[in-house]
């Protein structure tokens, strides 16, 4: 199974290279599969955002992955 990981985009950089924010974390990601600005949300998979999303869209699937994580924590 594979897993796209919503995140915001902070900032575009030459190359068509973007930093993003996962909440907790800053990468650099491709975006030559996405037309996107600062602010906008995207589907980010092994470096590649391969998805625009909404903003709303972005922060719910966020918080279902922190749940998530959560939930294993605890029955570690």
């Amino acid at each position: 199974m594979c897993i796209a990981v919503p995140a915001e985009v902070i900032e575009i950089k030459q190359g068509n290279i973007g930093i993003v924010d996962y909440g907790d974390l800053r990468q650099e990601v491709r975006l030559d599969l996405v037309d996107v600005k600062p602010g906008d949300f995207v589907l980010v998979h092994v470096g590649f955002a391969i998805q625009k999303i909404s903003r709303e869209e972005g922060l719910e699937t966020r918080e279902i992955f922190r749940q998530v994580y959560a939930a294993m924590q605890e029955s570690d």
